[in-house]
């Protein structure tokens, strides 16, 4: 819609008050009076702006077999789009522009670059696909293809025969890196044309990086023999991954808002906004929002993972899920569950396979994790806000856990070396059960690995947190863990526990969207898309 202002001015109605007294009248007591209203200098015409889309007249050019394809317009509450659809496979390095009018369309499974298999390639290994099609693959032979995303795209999947997600296949990369202004939207048909409600959920697949990190609970191979690969959950096609590479680079993706996600793709197996698949430390993640996933808001597969700055909002399961032998560093987690649904803020644990190595060890710092009430799933799953379990070593760090309505922590005993837990600088509020154990653990077990009273370590702490997640006075008083550098050289030294600071600290603003479980200040509601 036009908006135009302009300015009338009538008789003295907009005249300084020494300009409509009496000394304006000529001749007092006469029969007639005089007026002297001044000639109203024009206001200036303001150039009309629009915040509605214009479909663009064509898709951009796409260096893919196939190119893009122009599906039509697609319309919304922000007005027309020119939907591009990818094609199935991006059979060589191509890039995604932003282009006014233009969004980009997954449907069903898109494949960036054929599968390279478990080794990377030797020197003598060569294979380049020109066709569509990886059915002509050489075993062990890298397609070497980027997508690349550019800044403030925008991408939607829409479900058909089968559901719609991206797979980054091994031998290959993403660069989808955003701006803190002009974030990459990943999100549903929904979403775009407007139908969507705070509650929405499950509306296509996600985002699957795939790579030759280690593994464990082996669909192919084994352990033992350094061999174990796994597929992709429920996946008709298999999306293999796994190797022996933990530096392995999968691309980079940075301010990326991923919506709406967590399509089930066969009984019980549903992807997430993120999934990560035996990725390694080369592998840059950084500045992602999960919006409303009907499953996990991201899981991570194996490998070695480094993130910051990760958000999940609206997870209907675990906000955080780490399994099958995955290093990990995370550092600035916001976890914000919807009250009264999800289940764990974080699941640990090796899927069963309890005697498998690696073991995992995950270092988790400067978290703050909110699950307001109590939920069916919670009650019914994980029992607990955090589960640790299996072949898990889980390392908590300068972080705050409010889940009052909740048991905080479980740790369940299984396996010939049970999970363990190690806290610093860690406060939690939880019901007035706090610990929970299972398998041979008890509830006493959990609650002296958590060691409340030491390492500046607090199980009756009291919230104090402003703005949903902002860091009060009782956050503030607490001496922050000086040696997380002893943990891994990736986390930032910092001298405050959570993930947020104070009113100072807003690196969760301007590239994140808004919605009624938490207001993260960029004054965008994730119902609603950007228009430029």
């Amino acid at each position: 819609m036009n908006k135009f202002s302009g300015l009338l001015l009538v008789g003295c109605s907009a005249l300084a008050l020494a300009g409509c007294g009496a000394d304006d009248v000529a001749s007092p007591g006469a029969d007639s009076i005089t007026i002297n209203n001044p000639t109203p200098t024009p206001s200036p015409t303001p150039t009309p702006t629009s915040t509605t889309v214009v479909a663009a007249s064509s898709c951009p050019s796409f260096n893919a077999t196939g190119g893009l394809t122009d599906s039509g317009t697609i319309s919304g509450p922000e007005g027309s789009w020119r939907v591009c659809t990818l094609p199935s496979l991006v059979n060589v390095s191509s890039s995604l522009p932003k282009t006014s009018g233009v969004i980009y369309r997954i449907n069903g499974r898109v494949d960036v670059g054929c599968d390279g298999g478990f080794k990377a390639p030797t020197a003598s290994a060569t294979f380049t696909t020109t066709t569509a099609s990886c059915s002509s693959k050489v075993l062990s032979a890298d397609t070497d293809v980027t997508l690349t995303i550019d800044p403030g795209v925008i991408i939607y999947g829409e479900n058909g025969s089968e559901a719609a997600w991206l797979a980054v296949n091994r031998g290959n990369k993403i660069s989808a890196v955003g701006t803190a202004s002009s974030p990459i939207i990943f999100t549903s048909r929904q979403n775009v044309v407007g139908t969507n409600d705070d509650t929405s959920q499950g509306q296509w697949g996600g985002v699957v990086l795939l790579g030759r990190g280690t593994v464990t609970d082996c669909n192919y191979g084994s352990t033992s023999a350094s061999t174990c690969e796994r597929d992709t959950e429920g996946a008709v096609n298999k999306a293999v991954f796994g190797g022996t590479d933990n530096t392995y680079n999968a691309g980079t993706m940075k301010y990326v808002q991923i919506r709406y996600s967590g399509y089930v793709l066969s009984n019980g197996k549903e992807l997430q906004s993120l999934t990560t698949e035996g990725i390694g430390s080369g592998t840059t993640l950084d500045y992602i929002q999960s919006v409303n996933s009907s499953d996990d808001g991201a899981e991570f597969f194996g490998g070695a993972v480094n993130m910051k700055h990760y958000i999940a909002v609206n997870a209907d399961d675990d906000s955080l899920d780490i399994d099958t032998g995955i290093q990990g560093n995370f550092q600035y987690l916001l976890l914000l569950q919807r009250s009264g649904s999800g289940d764990a803020l974080i699941e640990a644990d090796s899927n069963g396979a309890e005697t498998d190595t690696p073991r995992q060890k995950t270092v988790i710092a400067n978290m703050t994790a909110l699950q307001p009430a109590a939920s069916s799933n919670n009650d019914s799953n994980d029992l607990a806000s955090i589960l640790i379990r299996g072949n898990a070593d889980v390392t908590l760090v300068n972080s705050v856990i409010v889940t009052p309505n909740n048991e905080c922590l479980r740790l369940n005993g299984t396996g010939t070396t049970p999970a363990t837990l190690k806290a610093y600088a860690t406060v939690m509020s939880c019901n007035s059960t706090k610990y929970l154990g299972s398998g041979s653990y008890t509830a006493s077990d959990t609650q002296s690995q958590f060691a409340t009273g030491t390492n500046a370590n607090n199980d009756s702490y009291t919230s104090t947190l402003t703005s949903t997640f902002v860091n009060g006075a009782n956050e503030s008083a607490v001496t922050a863990y000086a040696s997380i550098k002893s943990l891994s050289s990736y986390f930032d030294t910092v001298t405050y526990i959570g993930a947020v600071s104070g009113s100072s600290d807003t690196w969760y603003k301007t590239w994140t969207c808004d919605n009624a479980t938490a207001s993260l200040g960029s004054g965008k509601t994730c119902t609603t898309l950007p228009t430029a």
